[in-house]
């Protein structure tokens, strides 16, 4: 509110009026969109966004729509030959929080064959 003595908003006002903005507004999406890409990379490591300033049925959304994903990627798999699997979905990307980078692809028996006789003197 105003100060009533100055007639007008405290600095203090300000700051916990933008705290409490909904994660979805504009001033916190530009927020967001400003950090630098070290601090985005930081989150995509350490960040929790269960703790994140998602109401609860927002997160209770994305964690239904990550379900639902996992759920149809298992039933392609039970009804495709392994080798023809899709990638597994992504998870929904949360407020602030870079996608995790992926990791290596496990390597296939050839590859390993193939790596085992080089070891070994084969490639001769």
């Amino acid at each position: 509110m105003l100060d009533v003595h100055r007639g007008r908003m405290t600095w203090r006002r300000l700051r916990v009026i933008i705290q409490h903005l909904p994660p979805e507004s504009h001033t916190m999406t530009a927020l967001r969109n400003a950090l630098p890409a070290e601090e985005l990379e930081r989150q995509a490591d350490e960040g929790e966004p269960e703790k994140g300033r998602w109401s609860q049925a927002e997160q209770l959304l994305a964690m239904v729509a990550d379900r639902v994903a996992r759920l149809e990627y298992v039933v392609a798999c039970a009804n495709t030959e392994k080798s023809k699997w899709p990638d597994p979905p992504e998870p929904l990307r949360r407020p602030g929080v870079m996608p995790r980078k992926k990791k290596p692809a496990a390597m296939t028996e050839a590859a390993a064959e193939t790596l085992f006789r080089l070891i070994n003197g084969g490639a001769a």
